[in-house]
This record gives structure tokens, sequence and C-alpha cells, in this order.
């Protein structure tokens, strides 16, 4: 169960990391636009734009029971960091490190 101080901080911490990699993503689709020589190449930055979102939407989940699989993924791909997250009750922290410690193992 996540205490009302504790879903602050988990909000606080995801919508901060949800702003970094959207930021990224602008300015890699930015560099791509820019690389845009023929019609094929629009289409292909619409794909990659459609795939991104995908991934961001599955990634970027508030609901109270995936909280402890969502922050460990966004803090093995350091979009979010430990220190965003003190505030949170130490099981927490330590199930959020669990976590992200399986998903750098599925990375290499």
């Amino acid at each position: 169960m996540w205490s009302r101080s504790e879903k602050a901080i988990a909000r606080e911490a995801f919508d901060a990391a949800l702003k970094r990699e959207l930021r990224e993503l602008m300015q890699e689709t930015k560099r791509m636009a820019d690389q845009i020589t023929k019609p094929t190449d629009m289409w292909a930055l619409e794909r990659y734009l459609t795939q991104r979102r995908k991934e961001i939407d599955r990634k970027y989940e508030f609901r109270s029971s995936r909280l402890t699989q969502t922050f460990g993924r966004l803090l093995c791909e350091r979009r979010v960091s430990q220190v965003e997250l003190s505030g949170l009750r130490e099981d927490k922290l330590k199930a959020i490190r669990s976590c992200a410690k399986v998903f750098s193992e599925d990375i290499d």
C-alpha cells in the first residue's frame, strides 16, 4: 500500500522521468526530421514515433500495483535516481532496487 506522501513522491519522480524522456525523444525527432530528404524518410519517422509512443505508454504506468516495477525499470535505465525516490519506505526502495537488478540482467 502506498501512503499519500509516498504517492506524492512517486508522482513527482514519475512525471520528471517522463518529461526527461519526452524531451530526449523530441530532440531525436527534430534531428531525424532535419535529415528527411524523400517521402519514405517521413514514413520511417512516423514508424519510429509510433514504436516509441507504444514503448513509453507501456513503460510509464502509474497504477499502485505496477509502481515498483515501473520505478525498477526507470532506475535501471537511469531515468530516475534513488535520490528522487527518497522518502519512500525502505521496503519499497528495496523492491524497486530488486526490480532494477532484474531489468539490468535482462539487458545483459
